[in-house]
Order: structure tokens, then C-alpha cells, then sequence
């Protein structure tokens, strides 16, 4: 009987854990709703101290969202109209009304992000970037998809050692390489890792089937590596 009431409260255990889980659509419910097509992805609004982050985080950003099914404007075409009608600040439009970014792109989404920091650490080998990512409709001016992220990614060489000396040796050369890696191979580590249960858009075979399957908190910590 004992057992027998040990096995049944593991049961029901499992079951409140499983039932703690989030569901995308349960945590997008407006992506599913408005059913977005066309994305328009907005210059970063960059409030960290690495001054180039900008610019590099948004040429990294269309993949992993053309992955996920939709249709991304090209980002050096974008570029260009938005500095051609002085729109490169997103500061600007950000709490604004949209609707004329979807008369001149054609566009159901636009996607801000505000990079929060970058900040490297030489001794860990890594680079954590905090970053908040906002999916607007540009119909409703509404929020469909929302993330705050904190990521840290893996920067070091991988190389193993037993020796105190080759110890020594790898981590001066995982503090060489975190100083001077690129923006681009971070903020792809970090797009794909921050964006990966974006709902499947239209031009994926799951689109408006993946309603049941996981997604991550609004709010998360994680890690990335090549």
C-alpha cells in the first residue's frame, strides 16, 4: 500500500511539473492570431557600451526569422529607405504608431530589439549580451511576441589540457580570442539561441501546427556556443 502510494504521488508529481510548461501558443497567442507574413526588421536600439554592436546585430538578426517561415524584407534594401526617410533611430517609432512602416514595406511585423549590454569577459571566456526583442504588429500597433533575454555565449578555443602549463596556455589564448572575437558570430549565437520557438510562419511545413509544443519564458537565461 505504501509503495503503492509512493508510485502514485511520483505520478502526480510528473504531472504538475509537465503541467508547468509553456506552450507557444499558450505564450504568443497574438503570432497565431494575426498570423504575420511579411517582417520588417527595425535598426537595434543599442544602450550597451559596445558602440559597433548595432549595426553588426542587425545584419544577423533576418535568418534565423526566415527560418522560422516568413518572408524577411531584405536588410540592406531596409537599410537604405529607413535612413532615406530618416527612420534609422527606432527610438523614434518604437511607442509610435506603425502603420505607415506596413503602407511603405508592406509589412505585418516590425521587429525592434534593445541591446541592453555586451559585455565580455576575458577570464570566462564569454560574452554575455542582454537583449529585449518586441514583434509589433504594424496593423495594431500590439505586442505579438516578446522576449527578454540574457545570453552568454561560449567564446573559448575548446581545446582540453591536463597540464598546468597547457591550462595556462589555453586560457591566455580563450582571453586573446574573447577580446577580439567579431560582433557577427556572437549575435548569430545569440538570434538563434534568444528566437528559437518563434510559431512557424507561413512558408514552414509546421505553420499553425506547432501550437502544442514548448516555448521559453518571456523573461530567460541561456547559453550559446558554436
Amino acid at each position: 500500500m505504501k509503495k503503492s502510494m509512493i508510485i502514485m504521488a511520483a505520478v502526480l508529481s510528473a504531472l504538475l511539473f509537465a503541467s508547468c510548461g509553456t506552450t507557444k501558443s499558450a505564450a504568443f497567442p497574438k503570432m497565431y492570431e494575426s498570423d504575420p507574413v511579411v517582417m520588417l526588421i527595425m535598426p537595434p536600439i543599442n544602450n550597451s557600451t559596445a558602440a559597433d554592436a548595432k549595426d553588426y546585430f542587425y545584419t544577423t538578426m533576418s535568418v534565423p526569422v526566415a527560418e522560422a517561415g516568413y518572408y524577411v524584407l531584405p536588410p540592406a534594401m531596409t537599410m537604405a529607405t529607413l535612413q532615406r526617410e530618416s527612420a534609422y533611430d527606432s527610438e523614434r517609432f518604437i511607442d509610435g504608431d506603425l502603420k505607415k512602416f506596413g503602407q511603405i514595406f508592406g509589412a505585418d511585423v516590425a521587429i525592434f530589439t534593445i541591446i541592453k549590454s555586451w559585455d565580455k569577459s576575458l577570464v570566462g571566456s564569454s560574452v554575455t549580451i542582454e537583449i529585449e526583442y518586441i514583434f509589433k504588429s504594424v496593423k495594431t500597433n500590439e505586442i505579438v511576441y516578446h522576449r527578454d533575454a540574457k545570453i552568454k555565449c561560449d567564446t573559448s578555443t575548446g581545446v582540453q589540457t591536463n597540464s598546468l602549463l597547457g591550462t595556462l596556455i589555453v586560457a591566455a589564448a580563450d582571453a586573446v580570442k574573447t577580446a577580439a572575437t567579431d560582433y557577427v558570430p556572437i549575435a548569430v549565437m545569440c538570434n538563434n539561441t534568444a528566437l528559437s520557438d518563434i510559431p512557424a510562419g507561413k512558408y514552414h511545413p509546421k505553420h499553425g501546427a506547432d501550437g502544442a509544443e514548448s516555448a521559453m519564458g518571456l523573461k530567460v537565461n541561456l547559453t550559446a556556443s558554436k
